[in-house]
């Protein structure tokens, strides 16, 4: 006689991290009329209240989140060490979305849909037992069939070699200024006139209008630095480039992103899948992460409605090579970062590499991107990798 062990759910999917990742995934569970009867709880240990974080991002027309945008430009400025130019974005606008006015929208609109509970709660583990998931949290513990979660740990990255791991770490001012010192239609996408100490160190600037605006100094590198290190760099560009000195900081950020070709999908399994950051949807080369999530988000729904294990979503593509290649760069000597985006952006338009980094380019236009850049470099990473 053969016994059959019945487990009582409490949901049909868990979503660990109420992030970009997880609202828009829980957003999408309740405004999909296919998962209308699929019963989802949202856990995060914060009520989202505060402004931690801004995403932007480059979109063609008008998107899904211009209703909450705070800010958008057409225009962008790169500058690098011999070459300066100001860009045309069109039929691009890069835009800002400030961190809470995301949560509140879509914390909002979650709250409506009658199939989704959200949890404020600390996160503490999970066990798969293979039939189902048990989510272990500091207010008591839930099952689920599937779940998903986008709480990231760096450590998994350092236990392994075979994929370099850079960062995109960063220190932003928002600041005021007592006389006009900005262009608030165009943002400088990346200044790398500044220092770069052996690294690939850039200021990141977006105008709000001709006194205020966000200065950011960034870096792709292995290792963060001290914290006066950053805004030191801040206040010499304040002074020496934006030619101001009064002014008033009103907020600060700080960021840090993994930039690495790890393979996050080995940590799924066909009940869990890693999402966001911790399921490496952030954009390698780059850091670039809120779009990308979108569209990672939009192809998981349509990949949920096949019903197939968890553990085969999302396959590598030529991108995630190509990524791989200026990682390998950029981990083996950090100071080549300079060059290979000033030639990039020199050889290329702003459209074409923005298309290229949506990876949604054609092979001829990939051809035309990479002969942009120091040929050298890559077939020497391709070669080491190769061989």
């Amino acid at each position: 006689m053969i016994f059959f062990l019945f487990v009582q759910t409490d949901y049909d999917y868990i979503i660990i991290g109420a992030g970009a990742a997880g609202l828009m995934l829980a957003d999408a569970f309740g405004s999909d009329p296919y998962f209308k009867d699929k019963t989802v709880l949202l856990i995060d240990r914060d009520a989202k209240k505060t402004n931690d974080r801004t995403w932007c991002f480059w979109e063609k027309g008008t998107g899904d989140f211009d209703k909450i945008i705070s800010k958008s430009w057409s225009q962008i400025q790169f500058e690098g060490e011999s070459y300066k130019a100001n860009h045309e974005i069109a039929p691009y606008t890069y835009k800002m979305l400030r961190g809470l006015d995301f949560y509140s929208a879509y914390l909002n609109r979650i709250e409506a849909y009658k199939n989704i509970t959200f949890s404020q709660a600390l996160f503490t583990g999970m066990i798969d037992h293979t039939g189902h998931v048990e989510v272990i949290t500091e207010n008591g513990n839930y099952l689920a069939p599937q779940v998903f979660n986008s709480v990231f740990d760096y450590k998994s990255l350092y236990q392994q070699t075979k994929y370099p791991v850079l960062q995109q770490h960063f220190i932003g001012w928002f600041i005021k200024s007592e006389k006009p010192v900005f262009n608030p239609e165009k943002a400088t996408f990346m200044d790398f006139s500044i220092p770069q100490k052996g690294n690939t160190r850039f200021m990141y600037v977006l105008p709000f209008s001709e006194t205020e605006g966000l200065v950011e100094y960034t870096l792709f590198s292995a290792d963060t630095l001290p914290e006066e290190t950053y805004e030191n760099a801040i206040k010499n560009y304040i002074k020496e480039k934006l030619k101001c000195s009064k002014y008033e900081i009103i907020e600060k950020e700080k960021g840090n992103i993994p930039m690495t070709c790890y393979n996050f999908s080995a940590k799924n399994s066909d009940n869990i899948l890693h999402i966001g950051i911790a399921g490496g949807w952030a954009k390698p080369s780059t850091g670039y992460t809120f779009m990308s999530t979108c569209r990672k988000t939009k192809e998981l729904v349509v990949f949920l409605k096949r019903n197939k294990p968890l553990s085969s979503f999302s396959p590598k593509d030529r991108y995630w090579y190509y990524d791989l290649l200026l990682l390998d760069i950029l981990y083996k000597d950090n100071s080549k970062g300079r060059r290979i985006f000033e030639s990039l952006f020199k050889g290329s338009s702003p459209q074409l590499i923005f298309k290229f980094l949506d990876e949604e380019t054609n092979i001829k236009e990939d051809l035309e991107i990479i002969s942009s850049c120091p040929k050298s470099y890559f077939t020497k990473a391709l070669f080491n990798r190769l061989f």
